[in-house]
């Protein structure tokens, strides 16, 4: 089971350059698609920035903040009834503090739409209105909304399921969607009224507050979405570039861009999820549907009475490092992904055992199968990176490989302006004496900055290969707690050398506009401006 389940590490970052294509885990599944309400699209983990000093001090250093981002490709447009979320689901973000490949903490998000039924008198008649707002909108649950949202937040301990679950908060409001500027006024106007929805609650076994916001934000996720996944329709003289990110006549788009997304905000301190010493986390969000549906051809009066929901909770999304369920796994098992667990990653082995991504990498860029692709198979650089964990970085004490996002919390933040948006191997890359160190970002968490697609580029033909050298400085020429798993992981196996850390995707994350405080992702577009 451990040497199946290693070698799903490498298929982690080998579907990184397809998977690009529609962003981190955009309708990425046949089911999925279909329910568009628990598509899980970007988890983010990281320690928090918000106010810190230059050595990583200060401010809210000693938090971590979770984003699970949900509904993607949201119109800003999208009227009358906008991007509620759906009140027959389970939103839940899961930690894993010991290294066992199962959640230890788990925070569940259950949601409430209600009917205001606002009325309008019609000669000698009251009717009902057709949209979700009468008026302008500023406060909190509004009087003009005709439609209120609301949810709450539990904290399981154990088992998702079998765990001690406790009440953290039974019922916050949540902010209606950017309709528009004359409905919640200009940008400034709608970022306070946001923030009116961020919330400070008390997590039962933790003795510092958290902070908690779900609302609608603008889409973070910076990537060439449409000739990407034309068969990386762009110039390999473009991607291998890097003076060509976002330059006129490269081919960047930053569409997605103008598009919004929901938001499930948590802003915990460390102390409160790690346990034994160990300060790394791991972390993944999953959507689960109840198991049977059943319709009602004459639904009643009301909000969302289509349907009668019962029967066990069923997981149909999951998300921990990006990219992940896009390219790697078969078509008919990415249903099968989205259900699964970290702990049973071993049976996708036949997907990364023999990965077809790096060939056609090669194929669609230089018309040859082998131009791109590392030798180094099997490829223990992508499997320690996304499997256990670099040592020294975000390995575990004791780990069972397995897909998730891992976070060394001992490690300080970077203030957002210094960051280096390659992360860890942007750091190394960096041979400047004054830099910022800078080993906070991604694959250790992933921060909204961390350009995880060009991150994914880099070690997929093999960048991380050519830092590790000859000598085995980053100890990538076998798997941490996997034996049977060796390689030459040097810059002898990389085709493009030196110049595999040149390669992107001609869309720049640093470019990004987001906040520098919780909850961190920017406001959202606005359906309608003031002209």
């Amino acid at each position: 089971m451990k040497l199946k389940t290693a070698s799903l590490a490498k298929g982690c970052l080998l579907m990184a350059v397809a998977g690009a294509a529609i962003a981190s885990s955009h309708r990425e599944a046949p089911f999925i698609t279909t329910v568009p309400k628990v598509d899980g699209t970007d988890f983010y983990m990281f320690r928090s920035y918000e106010g810190v000093a230059a050595n990583g001090t200060g401010g809210r250093s000693d938090f971590v903040t979770m984003i699970a981002n949900y509904q993607p490709l949201q119109g800003p447009y999208g009227g009358p009834n906008y991007f509620s979320m759906d009140p027959n689901a389970l939103y839940e973000i899961h930690i894993d503090n010991n290294g066992d490949a199962r959640e230890d903490i788990t925070f569940q998000f259950r949601f409430k739409n209600k009917l205001n039924s606002v009325a309008l008198p019609i000669g000698n008649q009251s009717v009902q209105i057709p949209l979700i707002q009468a008026g302008a909108v500023s406060a909190l649950n509004d009087p003009n909304l005709n439609l209120n949202e609301s949810y709450s937040l539990t904290v399981v301990r154990g088992d998702r399921r079998k765990g001690t679950a406790q009440t953290v908060a039974a019922s916050l409001p949540k902010p209606v969607d950017y309709i528009g500027q004359k409905t919640l006024g200009d940008a400034a106007a709608y970022k306070a009224y946001a923030d009116r929805h961020i919330n400070t609650v008390n997590i039962p076994g933790c003795n510092v507050p958290a902070k908690v916001f779900v609302g609608q934000r603008q889409e973070g996720f910076a990537v060439n979405l449409g000739r990407i996944f034309d068969l990386v329709n762009a110039p390999s003289a473009v991607l291998l570039n890097p003076a060509n990110k976002d330059a006129e006549g490269a081919n960047g788009n930053h569409y997605i861009q103008k598009q919004n997304i929901t938001s499930l905000a948590l802003e915990v301190h460390k102390s409160c999820l790690t346990a034994g010493g160990d300060p790394v986390i791991g972390g993944w969000t999953t959507a689960s549907l109840r198991q049977a549906r059943l319709l009602n051809g004459k639904p009643p009066s009301g909000h969302q009475t289509s349907e009668k929901s019962g029967g066990a909770w069923t997981q149909v999304s999951r998300l921990g490092n990006p990219l992940v369920n896009e390219v790697v796994i078969g078509l008919g098992d990415k249903d099968k992904f989205n259900a699964s667990a970290p702990k049973d990653d071993g049976q996708f082995l036949s997907y990364v055992t023999n990965p077809t991504l790096p060939a056609l990498l090669g194929v669609v860029l230089a018309g040859n199968a082998t131009a791109l692709a590392p030798t180094n198979l099997p490829r223990t650089d992508l499997a320690t990176t996304f499997l256990t964990g670099i040592t020294g970085v975000n390995k575990p004490i004791n780990t069972a490989p397995s897909e998730m996002l891992r976070l060394n919390t001992a490690v300080p933040p970077v203030q957002f302006a210094s960051q280096n948006r390659l992360g860890v191997a942007g750091n190394a890359l960096n041979t400047d004496p004054n830099k910022v160190n800078d080993n906070a970002g991604f694959p250790n968490g992933r921060r909204p900055k961390d350009d995880v697609v060009d991150i994914a580029l880099v070690a997929m033909v093999g960048g991380l290969c050519v830092i590790n050298g000859d000598n085995n400085a980053l100890g990538l020429n076998n798997v941490p707690g996997v034996p049977s798993l060796v390689s030459a992981c040097k810059p002898s196996s990389v085709p493009l050398g030196a110049n595999s850390a040149n390669i992107h995707d001609a869309v720049d994350q640093a470019v990004v506009p987001f906040l520098d405080a919780f909850p961190y992702l920017n406001t959202p577009n606005p359906g309608a401006s003031n002209l």
